[in-house]
C-alpha cells in the first residue's frame, strides 16, 4: 500500500515481505552465478586467443626456428576452444564442465612450447592457471600445481634437457601467480558475499520502514484529530485526513481568509499568534483554543497543541501540531452556564424575599426563644443558599472584562486584610483544633479592591481549614519586593493529586472523594478575581503533605491611574 495515498488493501492478499525478499534474493543469486560462469569463460578465452593470434601473425611473417606444424596445431586448438566457449551455453551445464576449457588451453600451449622451446611461449600458461586457481578454489589451485609438475616432466622427457634454474623459474612463477589469483578471488568472493548480505539487510530494513510508515499513516488517518508534522526548516512534511477535513470545514467552499478569534470568541487573533506560526517560531504550547468564523455565520473552535521533536543528539528537528474540534464541548459549556445563570437568577429573588421576612419574624417582640432559634437556623441556611446562588451567578458570567468592571482598586496593606480574614475564621478552625499561624505576615502594599481581595483570602483560608487534618496548621504570610506582592496560604492537609491539580480551577469541578461538599466554584472565582487585578494564582501541593496557594498582585498602581 502506498503510504502517501492511504489506499488500503487486505494484507492477506499479498505475499509476505520476507517471502518476496527470499525469492528475489534467490533469483538474483542464481542469475548472478549463471552470468558470471558464462562471462568468465568467454572473456578469459577471448583474451588468450587474442594474444595467441598476435603470436601467430608474428610467427607467420617472421618465422623463427619453430616447428610450424606443431605450433599452429596449438593455435588452432585455442581458436576452436574459443569458438566453443561462444557457442556452448555454460549456464545450462554443471559448473565443473567449464574447467575443460583451461585444461585444453594448457595442452594447446604445451604444443606451442614444444614447437619453440627456446622462446617465452610458456608465459601463455599464466592465462589458464589464473583461471583455474581463481575460478575453482583450492581444487583449481591443486590442479595447477599438478599440471605444472606434469608439464615440467613432459618437457624434460621430450626435449631431453637437464633441469636448470631458468627452466625452474617459469613453474615457480606460474604457481605464485596461481596462488595470488586464488587469494584475490577468495577476497573478492568474500566482499561480494558481504555486499550481498548488506544489500539483503537493506532491503529488509526498507520493507520494514515501509510497513511502519504504512501503519503510522493508517493510524493517523483513523483518528479524529488533525496532525501536522513540521520539519526543522519549517516545511510541513505530514498531514492526516482529519486535518484536511478540519481545514475544509473551516474554509468551506470559499477560499477566502477565515476570521480567527481568541478563546473568548470575540477578540481577533493576530497573525503572529496563530498556532502554526507559533510552532514555526519554535514554541511549544498546550490547549490553545481558537475560534474560526464570526457570528451569525457558522463557527468552529479548535483546541491546538504543539510539541517539539528532539533527536538523540539534542537537536530540534521540528514539531508536531495537533488540533481537535471542541466546538460542541464549548457550546455545551456555554449552554450549561446560561441555564445555571438563568435558574440562579430566578432563585435569587425569592431567596431575598425569604430572608427579609425571616428578619421581620426574628425581630417580632415576644417571640419564644425556641422559635427564634429555629428562625435563626433557617436564616443562616437561607443566607448560605443565597451565597451559593451568588457564586453560581458570578462563575457563570465571569470573564476578564466583567470582573475588571466591578473592581474598585486602591493601595492597601494586604497584611491587614489577611490578618482580619484569619481572625474571622479562627472559631471555625478551633472547632477542629486547627491553628492559624500569622507569624509570617509582613507589611506589603498592593493595588487591589479590598472587598474582592477579602473574598479571595476568605476562600483560600476556608479551603485550608476544610481540607486540613484535625490538629493541623494553616500558615499565612505576606511579603513584597516593591514591584509585586505575594500572599501565601499553606496547610498541612491531605494535599492535591497531580490529576486533580490539572482541573482544580475549572468551574464546578470538585477534586477527590473527600471533597464532594461545596459547589466547585470557589477556586475558579478566586482565580478570576486575582487575574482581574493583573495578578496570578499559583499552587504547590503534595498528597499527604499539604497544599500552598500563592497570590501574586501588583504592588503599585498602573501608570496613569489617579490615586
Amino acid at each position: 500500500m502506498d503510504a502517501a495515498t492511504g489506499d488500503g488493501a487486505p494484507r492477506a492478499s499479498h505475499p509476505s515481505a520476507a517471502h518476496v525478499g527470499r525469492a528475489r534474493a534467490t533469483w538474483l543469486r542464481a542469475d548472478f552465478a549463471d552470468r558470471t560462469t558464462d562471462r568468465a569463460a568467454t572473456l578469459n578465452q577471448l583474451l588468450l586467443s587474442s594474444v595467441v593470434f598476435v603470436l601467430a601473425v608474428l610467427v607467420a611473417f617472421t618465422p623463427p626456428d619453430v616447428d610450424l606444424a606443431l605450433f599452429f596445431l596449438g593455435v588452432v586448438v585455442v581458436f576452436v576452444v574459443t569458438g566453443a566457449t561462444l557457442v556452448v551455453p555454460w549456464n545450462r551445464l554443471r559448473f565443473g564442465w567449464v574447467a575443460v576449457v583451461p585444461a585444453i588451453d594448457i595442452v594447446a600451449i604445451t604444443f606451442m612450447v614444444l614447437a619453440a622451446p627456446d622462446t617465452a611461449m610458456g608465459l601463455l600458461w599464466i592465462f589458464p592457471t589464473m583461471w583455474l586457481a581463481a575460478g575453482f578454489g583450492m581444487l583449481g589451485l591443486f590442479a595447477v600445481i599438478v599440471a605444472v609438475a606434469a608439464i615440467i616432466g613432459v618437457l624434460t622427457a621430450l626435449t631431453t634437457r637437464e633441469l636448470t634454474f631458468t627452466s625452474l623459474l617459469l613453474p615457480l612463477v606460474l604457481v605464485a601467480v596461481a596462488a595470488t589469483s586464488h587469494l584475490t578471488a577468495r577476497r573478492s568472493d568474500a566482499q561480494r558475499t558481504l555486499l550481498a548480505k548488506q544489500s539483503q539487510l537493506l532491503r529488509r530494513v526498507l520493507e520494514q520502514s515501509r510497513r511502519q510508515e504504512q501503519v503510522v499513516t493508517e493510524v493517523l488517518d483513523a483518528v479524529d484529530f488533525g496532525v501536522i508534522r513540521i520539519d526543522s526548516d519549517g516545511r510541513i512534511a505530514v498531514t492526516n485526513e482529519a486535518n484536511s477535513r478540519l481545514q475544509q470545514a473551516i474554509q468551506g467552499d470559499e477560499r477566502a481568509e477565515t476570521p480567527v478569534f481568541r478563546d473568548d470568541g470575540e477578540t481577533r487573533l493576530p497573525a503572529d499568534e496563530l498556532p502554526v506560526e507559533r510552532a514555526l517560531r519554535g514554541e511549544a504550547f498546550d490547549g490553545q483554543v481558537v475560534w474560526f468564523g464570526e457570528e451569525p455565520g457558522p463557527r468552529q473552535a479548535l483546541s491546538i497543541s504543539a510539541r517539539r521533536l528532539i533527536d538523540p543528539s539534542g537537536e530540534d528537528t521540528g514539531a508536531v501540531v495537533i488540533s481537535r474540534d471542541v466546538t460542541s464541548e464549548l457550546e455545551a459549556l456555554r449552554a450549561r452556564d446560561e441555564l445555571v445563570a438563568s435558574v440562579s437568577h430566578e432563585l435569587r429573588t425569592p431567596l431575598t424575599s425569604i430572608l427579609g421576612y425571616l428578619d421581620l419574624a426574628i425581630e417580632e417582640p415576644g417571640l419564644p426563644d425556641h422559635v427564634r432559634s429555629n428562625l435563626d437556623i433557617a436564616e443562616r441556611n437561607a443566607e448560605r443558599l443565597l451565597r451559593i446562588v451568588a457564586d453560581i451567578l458570578a462563575a457563570s458570567s465571569s470573564s476578564p472584562a466583567s470582573v475588571e468592571a466591578s473592581l474598585s482598586a486602591q493601595l492597601l496593606d494586604v497584611r491587614d486584610t489577611v490578618r482580619a480574614a484569619g481572625e474571622a475564621l479562627t472559631p471555625r478552625a478551633a472547632g477542629r483544633a486547627i491553628t492559624i499561624d500569622t507569624s509570617g505576615l509582613e507589611p506589603a502594599r498592593a493595588w487591589a479592591d479590598p472587598m474582592r481581595l477579602r473574598q479571595v483570602v476568605d476562600n483560600l483560608i476556608s479551603n485550608a481549614i476544610a481540607y486540613n487534618k484535625d490538629g493541623g496548621t494553616v500558615f499565612l504570610g505576606t511579603t513584597t519586593d516593591g514591584t509585586s506582592t505575594w500572599i501565601l496560604v499553606r496547610d498541612t492537609g491531605v494535599g492535591i493529586t497531580e490529576a486533580d491539580r490539572a482541573r482544580l480551577f475549572q468551574r464546578f469541578y470538585k477534586a477527590g472523594a473527600e471533597r464532594r461538599s461545596g459547589t466547585g466554584l470557589g477556586l475558579a472565582i478566586t482565580r478570576d478575581i486575582v487575574r482581574a487585578h493583573g495578578g496570578e494564582l499559583g499552587l504547590h501541593s503534595s498528597p499527604g503533605v499539604g497544599s500552598t496557594f500563592i497570590v501574586k498582585l501588583p504592588a503599585t498602581a498602573p501608570e496613569g491611574t489617579p490615586q
